[in-house]
């Protein structure tokens, strides 16, 4: 989805559910190593937030004009840190319901624009 110059991308995650776990995963993420956050920069996201309930997780991605998924997938998979990043945060979290097993962050369909 496009807004002028930024592209807006909306994903849904589970923690396991055990409320020492899902403490432990929004702790991690007041600590976010710097490697990680100048991973997301470089990749030509703009703002990136991670809002919860209960044991879902919802994640709003702007990325500039030049920004794709693939892109940052390929990055990611090239980086020593995110990979660490990725599988410490992957004691933490579980696929969505009916997902393919150990698929992680899930692209979400806009269904509505109040401005549209």
């Amino acid at each position: 989805m496009e807004f002028n110059d930024k592209k807006k991308y909306c994903f849904a995650l589970d923690l396991k559910n055990d409320p020492e776990k899902i403490q432990a995963y929004i702790d991690h993420h007041k600590g976010v190593w710097p490697e990680i956050k100048e991973s997301i920069k470089n990749a030509g996201i703009n703002q990136l937030e991670i809002f919860h309930t209960h044991n879902r997780l919802f994640m709003i991605v702007e990325g500039n004009k030049d920004f794709s998924l693939q892109k940052k997938s390929k990055m990611d998979s090239e980086n020593p840190f995110v990979q660490k990043w990725e599988e410490i945060m992957w004691e933490y979290q579980k696929s969505l319901p009916n997902t393919k097993k150990g698929t992680k962050w899930v692209l979400m369909e806009k269904i509505y624009d109040l401005d549209k």
